[in-house]
């Protein structure tokens, strides 16, 4: 799969989300979509990310975007997160790795001493006409939906 670089078309793609929902690219024309990858729902760095994203719903409806989570939890965990949560966005189920892979976002990563492959937190900007127009990784939690917002801002 061609790695994706920002001023490029996003290829096509669909994914399973919270609400029975299926998510399709291409219906989200027209719009700024913020696709955030976390590792894992309801562990601390992720549930706040995830509640920094929720309370600033309002600024990111204001620059016509929209927020969809994506980690390689099943439905059944999204659903309990997002509940637990109150999470006014839906998240998706990237279980086969295909969005990870797509967006390279799979990486070596050291856990209690042992290497594992996992999610970098990271997160892309998509513009209104499926074009990636921005990307954070290795994203730190604190003041980061604040870096996105600002460049919303800008556009």
């Amino acid at each position: 799969m061609n790695k994706l670089s920002i001023g490029k078309k996003v290829p096509p793609f669909a994914l399973s989300a919270t609400g029975s929902k299926i998510i399709q690219l291409s219906e989200l024309k027209g719009k700024n979509i913020v696709l955030y990858f976390y590792p894992k729902d309801s562990t601390p760095g992720c549930t706040l990310e995830g509640q920094d994203f929720r309370d600033n719903i309002d600024k990111f409806n204001s620059h016509n975007s929209i927020i969809l989570g994506i980690s390689r939890d099943n439905l059944s965990s999204h659903e309990k997160f997002k509940q637990q949560q109150c999470f006014p966005f839906d998240l998706l189920s990237d279980e086969d790795e295909t969005l990870c892979n797509l967006f390279d976002v799979i990486k070596e990563k050291n856990m209690y001493g042992k290497k594992v492959l996992g999610i970098e937190r990271s997160t892309f900007l998509i513009d209104e006409k499926g074009v990636l127009y921005k990307e954070w990784r290795k994203v730190k939690v604190k003041n980061h939906v604040n870096d996105i917002l600002e460049v919303l801002e800008q556009r």
